[in-house]
């Protein structure tokens, strides 16, 4: 049977992680590369504020061929599409013809990333689509991947709750109206070590930062918000 020839839409957390381990295991597909957006002013990983030397390591360390989408710190949409499309459309001249993204249950958000796919010829996949995120996080953990809180959304969580890394009380000590994968974005995180991986990621923690920003009007991103600014925590992870 041939396969797909499939990228992956990699953030550096867990929900890609679980996704890749199934995916990878879909003998429908076959994953050639992952691509991650990084914010080219800070170099770090978008939204997640994770070193690029960390990411690098992490995908060394999956032992996939990885790219990277680079951003300009407040990247417009017009913006964003065009660096996308310059993207896809090299994927596509390299015989992709699948991708594959981590997504659980945002419905504009899949439609989006389907219908800009669909123009260019690429088909979205979604290996958790519409699965129970408390049994995700417990399948996460069952299957031994390790995995650390790398920023928080300050609405629910305060300093302390970055630098923690994700265990079994996890999910009961979790406010009630977050989200145990936090796919509303109110927390991200950094996945080191796990069945797909050759090697564990090391690191140490670093600095802990709390930054404020406007909020964007029908804004999706990991500090949606009722005022006119969210505020998010840090923690820094160091090679």
């Amino acid at each position: 049977m041939t396969k797909h020839k499939t990228y992956f839409n990699w953030s550096s957390g867990k929900d890609s992680a679980l996704a890749l381990y199934h995916i990878l295991r879909n003998e429908k597909y076959q994953v050639d590369e992952l691509i991650t957006t990084v914010n080219s002013h800070f170099n770090r990983v978008s939204m997640h504020g994770l070193r690029k030397e960390l990411l690098t390591a992490q995908t060394n360390a999956l032992d996939i061929e990885a790219s990277l989408i680079e951003l300009p710190e407040m990247p417009s949409m017009d913006v964003y599409e065009q660096k996308m499309l310059e993207t896809v459309s090299r994927l596509k001249n390299d015989g992709f013809t699948h991708t594959a993204f981590g997504d659980i249950f945002l419905e504009d958000l899949r439609q989006y990333r389907e219908d800009q796919l669909r123009k260019q010829g690429i088909t979205a996949v979604f290996p958790l689509w519409k699965r129970n995120t408390k049994a995700l996080l417990q399948e996460f953990l069952d299957l031994g991947f390790k995995t650390i809180i790398v920023c928080a959304n300050s609405k629910y969580f305060g300093e302390e709750f970055v630098g923690t890394i994700i265990d079994e009380n996890f999910i009961n000590d979790l406010p009630p109206e977050v989200d145990p994968c936090g796919e509303n974005g109110e927390f991200h995180t950094f996945c080191f070590d796990g069945p797909i991986f050759k090697a564990p990621v090391n690191f140490s923690i670093g600095e802990k930062v709390y930054r404020e920003y406007k909020n964007p009007k029908g804004d999706d991103t990991i500090c949606k918000s009722d005022s006119d600014k969210y505020g998010v925590w840090y923690c820094d992870l160091i090679p």
